[in-house]
């Protein structure tokens, strides 16, 4: 059972997935530093206030909406950061990267039915009519 355990856990996916996790969790940790060191700040700049503060009395219970409104706005610009420094550069790698590529054909029409059929076909398959050389 040992043996079994250590190939289970020496197979790439699971060390793969490990390195994963904890590459993820330091990312994490940078965006949330840029996001409450850099960007929430300059929220100040224009005008949006601090809303840690914010509370609401109903009977004996403290309602803390400020804090809800602050991690609201976390989301916002923790997306917004990912959306733009990660996703937008990496689609636009994408994109560039697939126009260099040719697609090459890998079918053709038949001359006589139009469906498509493979380049290396000599007879139709849907009408079976035989296709010219070439």
């Amino acid at each position: 059972m040992a043996r079994e355990f250590r190939e289970f856990l020496m197979r790439g996916n699971v060390v793969d997935l490990a390195v994963a996790v904890v590459i993820g969790a330091a990312f994490g940790t940078v965006v949330a530093s840029f996001v409450a060191d850099i960007l929430t700040p300059l929220l100040g700049i224009i005008g949006v206030p601090d809303f840690s503060t914010a509370t609401l009395t109903v009977g004996e219970a403290e309602v803390r909406y400020g804090l809800f409104l602050n991690a609201l706005i976390a989301f916002v610009l923790v997306a917004a950061a990912i959306f733009f420094f990660v996703v937008k550069p990496m689609n636009a790698l994408e994109a560039r990267r697939q126009a260099g590529a040719e697609v090459t054909p890998t079918t053709k029409p038949c001359p006589y039915c139009a469906s498509e059929i493979a380049l290396t076909a000599t007879r139709c398959p849907m009408c079976t009519s035989e296709l010219p050389a070439g």
